[in-house]
């Protein structure tokens, strides 16, 4: 049976999948790497870090799958979207990749919106407003304070782009990594040239742009020596890591939405047309679906403020899980399950990061509110379980809104993971949520792409609607919906009635 690779190059590491042609997934492995922060609020990489992690995760995946180089057909790739990779005439990085997290672009993302004619106009372009993580701002920032590295730059390319320049030679993109670097037009699914001239930039300075599920470039022998493997073995376009991990929870259809509680909180919706907010407060990106869109929230820190709870303030939670030989998070929901629902007018906002989802606000800060006496410890943890959960319902809020189907919701992520924060999901939702058979992300989703691309299946969606099940589901406690119907409002309005107070709080740390 053929097998497909599924490479994905995350921020702390490169992971690679095997997966037979039936979904089977054979064997993985992940390389880590570090990242650099040479200023605050600066984020780079290596990017020869990716391709040695690339090739070392290839090839432990084909010992531990005990894959012959003959049985691979094809290799999907995925990665951290919106960095930048800058190569100069030889196709030689010029300096560090900047990273999706990197903010050091605030004054580009003012005077892209200025040269485009002000927000809105910008959002008409490309379909999103300018942000600091966005690969446009980052090649104006290179102009603006690295000119001699600029005047050298003849090509720009994200994370896994150049990944597939060390593999095939060629200089190619796909159209939902392509979304986020805020130069493509997201209706025609090509670059602006519209853009591109208010901007001043060279469109040469962009690779071609693919289908997701398309041949990109074939391995050549040089890279099939490396990594094991023959030459010529044909690489798809992939996708960005949001899309390729929709894909890879079969968010192919319309109505299908998935709600990722990890590190970040992502709730991703298909979308058979073009879908914009006009206000820009969710993400318009194609998806890595033939000629169809997605519209994308994002919650900063999701899963990450219960990360921040349990390291910061479950000290005995911790050292007892230890005794017991039990993941801390358990004893955490256990905790939290003595709360009742709304933890009592118990409010936590996770802005602990900042806030992209709807707010757009790197000045927002997390905050308890509603202490009182009654309150102990289960009100804290479920309150935080609880404000994770009521930030993702806004970007789903917005989703509706735009008149986008909400038929099923996919959990996937730590708090899928969790049979207390699945039923939190699905009361504050509002609606059943379910689970699938298979978690493992973009590197799935692209191996996937590479079995569609390379004729194992017809399309994406064929390959997903033959290897993806539902196999668990999680109806809404009635009772618990209502309350937190009442609740969820009173959440909302918190920010707007703090949001002028935070930049003078953050004053108080300079």
């Amino acid at each position: 049976m053929a097998v497909f690779l599924g490479v994905d190059i995350g921020t702390s590491g490169t992971k690679t999948l095997a997966m037979q042609e039936d979904g089977t997934i054979l064997a993985s492995a992940t390389e880590e790497y570090p990242l650099y922060s040479p200023h605050p609020g600066w984020s780079e990489q290596n990017p020869e870090d990716w391709w040695q992690a690339t090739i070392k995760s290839v090839r432990k995946v084909l010992k531990a799958g005990k894959i012959k180089a003959l049985d691979v057909k094809g290799i999907g790739l995925s990665g951290q979207m919106h960095g930048s990779v800058f190569l100069n005439q030889k196709h030689e990085v010029i300096r560090p990749a900047l990273l999706w997290n990197d903010q050091r672009t605030a004054a580009e993302c003012a005077e892209i919106e200025q040269r485009a004619g002000g927000r809105k106009k910008l959002i008409k372009l490309v379909a999103n407003p300018a942000l600091t993580g966005f690969t446009a701002p980052k090649i104006l920032w290179l102009r603006n304070h690295e000119p001699k590295h600029f005047d050298k730059t003849v090509q720009v390319l994200l994370p896994k782009d150049y990944i597939r320049f060390r593999l095939t030679g060629e200089f190619a993109t796909e159209v939902s990594d392509a979304s986020g670097t805020l130069l493509l037009d997201v209706k025609q699914r090509n670059w602006s040239r519209h853009l591109l001239s208010k901007l001043e930039l060279d469109e040469s300075l962009l690779p071609d742009v693919y289908e997701s599920e398309d041949v990109s470039g074939h391995l050549t022998a040089e890279a099939a020596r490396l990594l094991g493997l023959s030459k010529g073995v044909a690489v798809v376009g992939g996708g960005g890591d949001q899309a390729a991990g929709a894909v890879g929870n079969g968010i192919v259809k319309k109505g299908v939405i998935s709600a990722t509680m990890g590190t970040s909180g992502v709730v991703f919706a298909h979308s058979d047309e073009v879908q914009i907010d006009p206000e820009g407060r969710v993400h318009t990106f194609c998806h890595a679906v033939r000629d169809k869109w997605h519209v994308m929230g994002v919650v900063l820190s999701a899963g990450g403020s219960l990360q921040w709870y349990r390291n910061q303030l479950c000290e005995q939670q911790v050292a007892e899980a230890k005794r017991k030989k039990v993941d801390p998070y358990e004893l955490i929901s256990a905790q939290a399950e003595q709360a009742p629902p709304g933890s009592e007018g118990l409010f936590f906002l996770p802005y602990l990061t900042g806030e992209r989802t709807p707010h757009a606000d790197p000045d927002a800060r997390a905050a308890w509110i509603g202490l009182s006496l009654r309150h102990g410890r289960p009100h804290l943890s479920r309150a935080v379980m609880e404000g994770a959960t009521y930030a993702m319902r806004d970007s789903l809020e917005i989703i509706k809104a735009l008149d986008i189907p909400v038929r099923e919701i996919r959990l996937s992520g730590g708090g899928a993971r969790s049979p207390f924060w699945r039923q939190l999901q699905a009361d504050i939702y509002g609606q059943k949520v379910v689970t699938i058979n298979a978690e493992e992300g973009p590197a799935y989703g692209v191996a996937l792409l590479a079995a569609a691309g390379t004729g194992a299946y017809k399309d994406v969606v064929e390959a997903c609607s033959s290897t993806i099940r539902v196999v668990q589901s999680t109806s809404v406690n009635s009772k618990a919906k209502r309350i937190y119907n009442q609740a969820y409002p009173v959440y909302r309005d918190l920010y707007s009635s703090l949001k002028d107070d935070f930049p003078r709080i953050n004053q108080l740390l300079k």
